[in-house]
């Protein structure tokens, strides 16, 4: 594909990443091949296609949302570390 020469160095730098001189060498190609694959899809007709978030349906996996009942107070507070008048406690947070 004949685009712009793609300063790899630069694009390095900006995603802060260290090459080797190998890697700055090979990179520009793959980065090329890249691109010449985005503009061969450029090309597809895709009129009439609506656009999508995923490739096949997603559908929430939620259960119905009914009510339950809870555990009683004695329940709760007998599982509480630290309780009084009915109440959990906890640290205090504030000076």
């Amino acid at each position: 594909m004949a685009t712009e020469h793609i300063d790899v160095r630069y694009v390095a730098d900006l995603a802060r990443i260290e090459l080797t001189p190998e890697e700055e060498a090979t990179f520009p190609k793959q980065l090329d091949e890249i691109l010449g694959y985005i503009h061969k899809l450029s090309e597809l007709d895709v009129e009439g296609i609506e656009p999508t978030a995923h490739a096949s349906p997603v559908f929430d996996r939620i259960r119905e949302d009914v009510a339950r009942p809870g555990i009683g107070r004695d329940a709760f507070l007998a599982n509480a570390p630290d309780s009084a008048n009915d109440q959990l406690r906890v640290p205090k947070v504030i000076e």
